[in-house]
């Protein structure tokens, strides 16, 4: 089977974690920032995380160094125009990126004008090739809360118009979801969609905990709702989907190795489960890689791809009129 060929719907994509090296290297030399090597090798393998790490903090300190050039509007424009266009040359046909503006402000940026840049990359690219997209909006758990609003406010005059959730990312901590419930609400009034990073790190509490306290539409990851039978009956009656993202599971030990992971169950158990890269980069992935890996590990027909496929569509942030454009693509 031809991969590549297949088309192909990203959910969970990390903006900072799949930024190109040679990128990283250009940058810096335009912001006048010394690295620690300008040998694009050495560069990118201080952004690639290893096969398998010790823990997910680990695997979140590859972004340290995207992070330090993406504190202009330029640099984010460029590195979501590179994004889209790295996926739409492998024929994803829709793809959905998330990122932290709280992350981005260290040369003084403002919440609107990193959005904006973000957008502007995104619709450079929509115009370029066959591909749609929209961004979602993290905040960062383990920062101060202080400047929630304000995110969500900043985000909310784009919504519809390239930004379509909001979400929470970084460590997992057990029990997080009651300290946002008034961020999560504030934002779903706004008209934001709503997916939680939760059940990646063992806590399928957590899983239950999003879809109860915070309305979660989607879940990032969710594989640790097969230890909770109470978040996977939330899953189930809900039709919230569940955003896998097989290789980087592996990498952060949120599972040992690939055929280990549940996503075969959820699937054969009707669960609305998509196929995701989370951080092209940082996992040194692609989505065809992604969706080989899966198809080849659990002996999955075309048939059963093209019934994923439909399901991302069902689940992804966006208007009638792209579902319909997306579905002219399923088999």
């Amino acid at each position: 089977m031809n991969y590549l060929s297949l088309p192909k719907i990203d959910l969970h994509c990390h903006l900072d974690g799949s930024v190109r090296p040679q990128t990283i290297i250009d940058l810096a030399a335009s912001q006048n920032l010394s690295l620690p090597s300008q040998d694009i090798n050495e560069i990118n393998a201080l952004m690639i995380a290893p096969e398998t790490c010790p823990n997910l903090e680990e695997y979140l300190m590859r972004f340290e160094l995207p992070l330090s050039v993406m504190q202009t509007a330029d640099a984010i424009e460029r590195i979501s125009f590179e994004l889209f266009e790295d996926a739409a040359l492998e024929n994803v046909k829709y793809l959905e990126v998330r990122f932290g503006p709280q992350l981005h402000q260290q040369q003084g940026l403002s919440f609107d004008d990193i959005i904006a840049a973000a957008v502007a990359g995104m619709q450079r690219a929509e115009q370029k090739y066959d591909i749609k997209g929209n961004y979602i909006l993290s905040i960062l758990r383990t920062f101060p809360k202080d400047n929630i609003y304000a995110v969500i406010d900043a985000g909310a005059a784009f919504l519809n118009k390239g930004v379509a959730a909001f979400d929470l990312a970084g460590a997992e901590l057990p029990g997080f979801c009651e300290a946002f419930i008034p961020y999560a609400e504030y934002a779903k009034q706004k008209g934001y969609n709503i997916t939680i990073h939760a059940g990646e790190q063992g806590v399928g509490q957590n899983v239950f905990d999003a879809i109860t306290l915070l309305h979660a539409q989607r879940v990032g990851h969710g594989i640790h709702i097969t230890s909770h039978e109470g978040a996977y009956q939330q899953v189930k009656l809900h039709n919230v989907g569940l955003e896998t993202c097989p290789s980087s599971n592996i990498q952060t030990k949120a599972v040992e190795v690939l055929s280990d992971h549940p996503i075969k169950a959820f699937y054969d158990d009707n669960l609305p489960t998509t196929i995701n890269t989370d951080n092209r980069t940082v996992s040194n992935t692609t989505m065809t890689d992604e969706v080989r890996k899966i198809m080849q590990t659990f002996d999955l027909s075309e048939a059963d791809y093209y019934n994923i496929y439909r399901t991302s569509i069902d689940q992804a942030f966006t208007s009638n009129d792209v579902k319909q454009h997306l579905l002219s693509f399923a088999k």
